[in-house]
């Protein structure tokens, strides 16, 4: 997974929120997310639900 930018607040709690989310899926025993920056986070990586919900129409 990648951050909107490095040095993210939340991070600790996104890449934990993540690993419990993928863990939750049946037949997931673990998962091992890992945090990288390439591709660089871009407005376009988001679905258009998520822009939706974030009002960017």
């Amino acid at each position: 997974m990648t951050l909107t930018a490095p040095n993210c607040p939340a991070a600790d709690f996104i890449f934990e929120d993540v690993r419990q989310k993928v863990e939750s899926v049946k037949g997931v025993k673990s998962a091992n997310v890992q945090l990288v920056f390439e591709p660089e986070w871009d407005v376009r990586m988001m679905s258009e639900e998520a822009k939706l919900e974030l009002g960017m129409f």
